[in-house]
């Protein structure tokens, strides 16, 4: 449980010092999985969302418009004030904000006709519990969006990948494989209808810019990457030009799931 603690104030520490990079981050601000977002779950007007660790708030932004109301929640009070006032400045009337665990949520079972959750489940100590607690808030055939990044299962490049993020950001626990996840979603009454795995490419100076806390931190990933086995720069196409690193790429899952 200590441990556990700790990895949610060492995620609050390091989402609070940046808040609106998170919210001003292109690659959070936008993307494909943003479009999808709207296309899997075919949102109403009658809908009522509930959106998990929304961070910038960007998929309570895109599916405001859509949607009876929001609730955003995130775990961190400062990276939730920077979006209410984000949003508010956007005109977006319908979403309110709440601050809550992931792992913990202070709702009512049956409480929502959607739940999402993006780009955040890799700082969950707990995938599991988070899991067990949007099963319980769903309504019976409710929709669950979840979008996240993901590991292969050989464990060389998986291990590689979530230790460059821990190095990178501190509040980084572990990315999950594709099965993985299935196997927790089948444990707690939640159906895959839809999914759409893809690369993901970050921008290398402003991925690493963006979390890491020290020069030394920046430096031991860089390192890595340049020093990479061929087989996992092939897998994470990193691009090298003249020593510098200009990009690379990871895996990323969008999952629809309905509540049995």
């Amino acid at each position: 449980m200590a441990d556990k603690e700790f990895i949610k104030q060492r995620v609050q520490g390091q989402f609070g010092k940046n808040a609106e990079k998170y919210v001003l981050s292109e690659g959070h601000a936008n993307g494909e999985d943003l479009i999808n977002a709207v296309t899997f779950l075919q949102p109403t007007l009658e809908d009522v969302v509930l959106d998990i660790a929304t961070g910038g708030g960007h998929v309570a932004k895109t599916l405001a418009p859509f949607v009876k109301n929001v609730t955003a929640t995130d775990i961190t009070e400062k990276m939730l004030e920077t979006t209410r006032i984000h949003l508010t400045e956007k005109g977006i009337q319908n979403v309110t904000y709440v601050l809550a665990d992931a792992e913990e949520l202070p709702f009512l079972k049956n409480s929502f006709d959607i739940v999402t959750c993006r780009i955040a489940p890799h700082h969950f100590p707990n995938p599991d519990a988070f899991i067990r607690e949007v099963s319980r808030v769903l309504r019976p055939n409710g929709r669950f969006l979840l979008i996240d990044n993901i590991v292969p299962n050989d464990k060389t490049l998986s291990d590689f990948i979530n230790l460059a993020e821990a190095i990178r950001d501190p509040s980084h626990v572990k990315c999950l494989t594709k099965d993985q996840w299935r196997t927790l979603f089948k444990e707690h009454g939640l159906k895959v209808e839809q999914d759409i795995l893809r690369k993901k490419k970050h921008p290398f100076n402003s991925w690493l810019d963006r979390m890491a806390p020290t020069e030394a931190h920046k430096l031991a990933v860089t390192s890595m990457l340049l020093q990479a086995p061929e087989n996992i720069q092939s897998y994470f196409n990193i691009i090298i030009e003249d020593e510098t690193i200009i990009s690379f790429e990871t895996d990323q899952w969008s999952a629809l799931a309905t509540k049995q």
